[in-house]
This record gives structure tokens, C-alpha cells and sequence, in this order.
């Protein structure tokens, strides 16, 4: 596993209430694709608020780990198993059009490992928004 965090997610009650705070700290270029996320450009990774988190069995903070491939998912999944943590979502398709599995550290703190293919991961691990149109 790279030595890097792609994504951290928040989970929130109001996504509209969340998203204008973050907005009224002077955030911008909030990408928001359905009526349950939205993504904001942080430097070189992505910062989100969600909605559907705490449904997800998190402790309404969830970190990523974006890869170049579907099949580093699964390989992803399976090394941090072998090194104790236990799997807190198998790997899937998601409705996003990615793959997308987690895993719990020994402490349960959540881990996505995702492959999303509308965003750019960059040589150096960075993470870029699609730029909407």
C-alpha cells in the first residue's frame, strides 16, 4: 500500500447544511454527482461529506485509498487481511461505476480501497477530480 490517503470522507446528517458550511469557509468547486455526496478538490487528495456513511457500518469518519485498478482492490483487500484487519465491505462494482471494498484496521478504523475511473491518480498518488463540465 502507498504511503498516502486519497480521500476522507465525513459522514453528515444534512448533506445541503454541511456543504454550505464548508462552502461559507470559503471551499469551492464542490462536485456533487447524486443527492447523497459531495467531493471538494483538497490539494492533492479529496475531502467528502456523505450522507449514506453512517449506513456503511463506519464511525462516521472514512478514509480512502484510491488505486489504478480493479484488481489492486482486491489485492489491496487481501495484504491488509494478512496484516489483521478485517474486511468491513467486500469488494464490489458500485453504482458509481467503480469497484470499491473496505476494511477495518485492528482498531476498526475504516478503509476504503477504491478504483474510481472518472477521477486522475496521478504518479505521485495525487488525487484529481473529473473537471465537471
Amino acid at each position: 500500500m502507498e504511503q498516502r490517503i486519497s480521500l476522507v470522507t465525513l459522514g453528515v446528517k444534512d448533506l445541503a447544511r454541511a456543504r454550505a458550511f464548508y462552502e461559507a469557509l470559503g471551499w469551492t468547486g464542490a462536485q456533487q454527482p447524486d443527492e447523497e455526496v459531495v467531493f471538494f478538490q483538497a490539494g492533492g487528495m479529496v475531502f467528502g461529506l456523505w450522507t449514506a456513511l453512517g449506513g456503511q457500518g463506519t464511525s462516521g469518519v472514512e478514509l480512502a485509498h484510491n488505486v489504478r485498478t480493479p484488481e489492486e482492490v482486491d489485492a489491496m483487500l487481501a495484504a491488509a487481511v494478512r496484516a489483521g484487519a478485517t474486511i468491513a465491505r467486500p469488494a464490489a462494482r458500485a453504482l458509481w461505476g467503480g469497484y470499491t471494498g473496505a476494511f477495518a484496521d485492528p482498531d476498526g478504523h475504516v478503509w476504503e480501497i477504491a478504483h474510481n475511473p472518472d477521477w486522475t491518480l496521478a504518479g505521485d498518488g495525487s488525487v484529481h477530480l473529473a473537471q465537471s463540465g
